[in-house]
C-alpha cells in the first residue's frame, strides 16, 4: 500500500472527501437554513432582502456537492455505487428538490403578481427545509448502518431509512442549518428585518441546542460503535470539546451581537460534527447491519493506490482553486444587502 507522509492514499482520500462534504455542509448549510426560515418573513421587501443575501453565492456553494460526489466516485467507486443504489429514491427526491429550489429563486421575481411570488416563496422554503431533512436522513442512516449484503448489494427497503435515529439526525440537521442560516442573514440585514432576525437567531439556536443534546444522548445509548474510536484514543475527546466550546461561543456572541464571530463558531460546530462522524465510522465508510463482513471500509472499497496517488495531485491543485474562488465571491459581495433593479 503506497503512502504519503506514512499515511495510506486511501486514508488521505477519506480525509479529502470528508473535507469537501464538510465545506458543502458549511456553505450550502446557511443557504438551506435561510430558505427554511423564508416564510417567517411576512413582508415582500423582507423576503427579497433574504433572497438577495444568498443570491450571489447559493449556486457556487453547491459546486462543493458536485466535487464531493466526484471525489467519492474517484476514490471509493464501490461506496459510490452502493450508496447511490441504496439511497436511489432519496437521491432522486434530493435532485428534484434542488431543481425546485433553484427555479424558485430565479422565477420568483419574473412576475409581480402576489399569487406568483407567494407560490415560489412556499416552494423555495419547503424545498430548502426538505433538502436539509433529506441530507440528515442520509447521514443518519450512514451512522446507523445500512442493510448491505453479499456483493455490496442493498437488501433493505425504502421504509428502513425512516428509523427513529435517522429521523432524529434529520431534524437535528434542519435545526443546525436554520441556526447557521439565521446567523448569516442577520449579518446581511439591517433595520426592522435585522431586529426580527435577532429573535429568529436566538430561537433557532435554542432549537439546535435541544436537538444536539437529544441526539448526543441517543447516539451514546443506541449507536455504540460511534464511541469505539474515542475509547481507544482518549485524545480524540478534544473534538467534541471543541464542538461544545464553539456552541457555547455562539450563544455568547449572539448575546453580544457579534454575529460574524457567531457565524464562524457555527461553521466550527458543523466542521467538528462532521469530524466526529468521520472518526466514529473509521475505518468503515458504510456499516452493514446484516453482517460486519459486508462493511465497506477505507481499504476494501478504494481505487488502486496508483490511481489514488495520481488523483490526489489533481485534488491538491483543484480544491484550493475552488476555495479561492469561493472566498473571492464572498469578499466581493460582503456587507449589508441593498436592493436595486438587478435584485431578485
Amino acid at each position: 500500500m503506497e503512502t504519503f507522509l506514512n499515511i495510506p492514499y486511501s486514508t488521505w482520500w477519506y480525509l479529502v472527501i470528508g473535507a469537501v462534504f464538510t465545506g458543502y455542509a458549511i456553505l450550502d448549510g446557511f443557504d438551506l437554513g435561510a430558505g427554511a426560515l423564508h416564510l417567517f418573513f411576512k413582508k415582500e421587501e423582507s423576503r427579497r432582502i433574504a433572497l438577495n443575501a444568498i443570491g450571489p453565492v447559493w449556486d457556487g456553494n453547491e459546486v462543493w456537492l458536485v466535487i464531493g460526489g466526484g471525489a467519492l466516485f474517484a476514490g471509493f467507486p464501490i461506496v459510490y455505487a452502493t450508496i447511490f443504489s441504496a439511497f436511489y429514491e432519496l437521491f432522486m427526491l434530493f435532485l428534484v428538490l434542488l431543481i425546485l429550489r433553484a427555479i424558485s429563486i430565479e422565477f420568483r421575481s419574473k412576475e409581480k403578481m402576489i399569487w406568483w411570488r407567494k407560490t415560489w416563496d412556499i416552494t423555495y422554503s419547503l424545498a430548502s427545509a426538505m433538502l436539509a431533512l433529506a441530507l440528515g436522513l442520509v447521514l443518519g442512516n450512514i451512522i446507523h448502518g445500512v442493510a448491505i449484503g453479499p456483493n455490496y448489494k442493498y437488501e433493505g427497503h425504502l421504509a428502513d431509512f425512516f428509523n427513529p435515529f435517522s429521523i432524529l439526525i434529520s431534524v437535528t440537521t434542519l435545526a443546525l442549518f436554520m441556526m447557521h442560516g439565521a446567523i448569516y442573514l442577520v449579518m446581511k440585514t439591517e433595520d426592522r428585518l435585522y431586529a426580527k432576525l435577532t429573535v429568529l437567531t436566538k430561537n433557532s439556536t435554542i432549537f439546535f441546542v435541544m436537538m444536539y443534546a437529544l441526539t448526543t444522548i441517543a447516539t451514546l445509548l443506541y449507536i455504540p460503535h460511534m464511541a469505539e474510536q474515542y475509547k481507544a484514543y482518549p485524545e480524540m475527546f478534544a473534538i467534541p470539546v471543541i464542538s461544545m466550546l464553539a456552541l457555547a461561543n455562539i450563544t455568547r456572541s449572539i448575546t453580544k451581537r457579534k454575529y460574524l464571530l457567531a457565524f464562524i463558531s457555527s461553521a466550527v460546530v458543523i466542521a467538528m460534527l462532521m469530524v466526529m462522524v468521520a472518526i466514529g465510522l473509521f475505518p468503515n465508510i458504510v456499516i452493514s447491519t446484516i453482517d460486519p463482513i459486508y462493511n465497506l471500509t477505507v481499504e476494501n472499497s478504494s481505487s488502486s493506490s496508483k490511481s489514488l496517488g495520481i488523483m490526489l495531485i489533481f485534488v491538491l491543485i483543484g480544491v484550493p482553486l475552488v476555495a479561492a474562488y469561493t472566498s473571492f465571491v464572498f469578499y466581493t459581495f460582503r456587507g449589508k444587502v441593498k436592493l436595486d433593479e438587478q435584485s431578485y
